[in-house]
């Protein structure tokens, strides 16, 4: 789900960031490279997200989840979001990004862009039919199962604690199990949790559309809290759904998956980063060794004087 193409920074001028004293406001965005497909001797640049279907047929998660539910919520809530983001973006700097950058970007640090809600909803609702299956449910395993009893101290202490970040998230909204290992210095968000350790697994809830991404987390599991996610199946009965959610539909697979590219990641970022800070210190010593020599020749014409 993480975007995996390699992206550039570069500075672009926002259609959907208001002007300051006259002036387009700049921001830095990650474009990822727009691919260009030729037709009948013209230059066409395609950027249109598409709506993927559930990785199952629509009836496969009943009686937990009915078709009714899906059919409704898949069909109608997570298609809309999908067409209208492709009209808002259409023409504009986002066109051609990555949904993840499009996310990053739009969040603006709280300040929302117009077609944030849209993005962060295209790609939540599709995180959440992954992150479910036939047949579903029971206890995690393996490197996930050793995490979650480190950082939560049982498997029950998570349960515990997701569902609190589920019922208790007030409105619309979504909760998430996500992997923390990122460096605090969040260029285009602001973090949520920042004094606790890196690396480590936390339960987080956010209103809306709002997802872990813009707080520099990798989601592994989410819920949908909004009330068409299970109205049809169980009425006001959030926490039953919640509970149903974790007992039936989880898919530990897909979960503990994504775990492993979240570390992946993680280890990668911590390779740039060392990279780049030894190339500063190159850098810095490079410099600093120009001035010594500058500094030495002056020296020498003076004693020739």
């Amino acid at each position: 789900m993480i975007a995996t193409a390699s992206a550039t920074v570069v500075l672009l001028t926002s259609t959907f960031l208001p002007s300051q004293g006259g002036s387009s406001k700049s921001f830095p965005w990650r474009k990822k490279e727009r691919q260009c497909h030729r037709k009948a001797g013209s230059c066409r640049i395609t950027a249109i997200f598409e709506l993927k279907p559930p990785p199952y047929p629509l009836n496969a998660l009943e009686p937990h989840m009915s078709c009714d539910t899906l059919e409704c919520h898949w069909g109608k809530h997570h298609r809309s979001y999908v067409e209208n983001l492709n009209k808002q973006i259409v023409g504009t700097e986002l066109d051609g990004m990555t949904l993840e950058d499009t996310i990053i970007v739009t969040y603006n640090k709280g300040d929302l862009l117009p077609p944030f809600n849209n993005a962060a909803q295209a790609w939540n609702h599709e995180f959440f039919w992954e992150s479910m299956k036939p047949g579903g449910g029971g206890m995690p395993f393996g490197e996930l199962l050793e995490l979650i009893n480190r950082d939560f101290g049982s498997y029950e202490g998570f349960v515990k604690e997701f569902k609190a970040a589920a019922s208790t998230q007030f409105g619309s909204g979504w909760a998430w199990l996500a992997y923390k290992a990122n460096r605090l210095d969040v260029g285009n968000a602001v973090n949520p949790l920042p004094s606790e350790e890196d690396k480590k697994l936390v339960v987080v809830k956010s209103p809306n559309g709002v997802n872990p991404l813009v707080w520099d987390y990798s989601p592994l599991l989410t819920i949908d809290v909004w009330e068409h996610a299970y109205y049809l199946d169980f009425q006001n009965r959030r926490f039953d759904y919640i509970s149903t959610f974790l007992e039936k539909l989880v898919s530990w697979e897909v979960v503990s998956s994504r775990l492993e590219k979240a570390k992946a990641r993680a280890a990668e970022r911590e390779k740039e980063d060392e990279r780049t800070k030894r190339e500063q210190e190159e850098e810095k010593t490079a410099r600093n060794e120009a001035v010594e020599m500058y500094v030495d020749g002056e020296s020498d014409d003076s004693e020739t004087k």
